[in-house]
């Protein structure tokens, strides 16, 4: 079986989608003014952003996530620095259950892992 999409629900789905953009390297290849992004990368990753019913605010449970894995420690600080520049993320890379990473919140109430796993 192979995951074919995640489908996010966020307020925003323009702003959502240039961070994504910006800050990931995903690609949009398919868009619904305002209510729908699709966006991909190499690694076959397909990441849907939707608010198909205009909400204004979104909210996931508490321990929602999103994780995105890297393959050295050194990306993760590299990725860190990048984000902290822009203010998005706050608390630095340290060791968790058998990892390297960080969690920040993305626009849209989104929260994301950057991690690499430790031998």
């Amino acid at each position: 079986m192979i995951l074919n999409h995640v489908n996010l629900s966020v307020p925003e789905v323009e702003v959502t989608a240039a961070f994504f953009e910006e800050h990931f390297g995903l690609r949009r290849v398919a868009e619904r003014a305002g209510m729908l992004a699709v966006l991909c990368d190499e690694a076959s990753t397909v990441l849907t952003l939707s608010n198909f019913y205009k909400d204004t605010e979104v909210a996931y449970p508490r321990g929602f996530h999103m994780g995105f894995l890297q393959q050295t420690r050194e990306q993760v600080d590299a990725i860190y620095e990048r984000l902290h520049a822009a203010g998005y993320a706050h608390s630095a890379p340290r060791t968790v259950h058998g990892t390297w990473g960080f969690y920040f919140d993305a626009p849209g109430g989104v929260q994301v892992e950057i991690s690499v796993r430790m031998s």
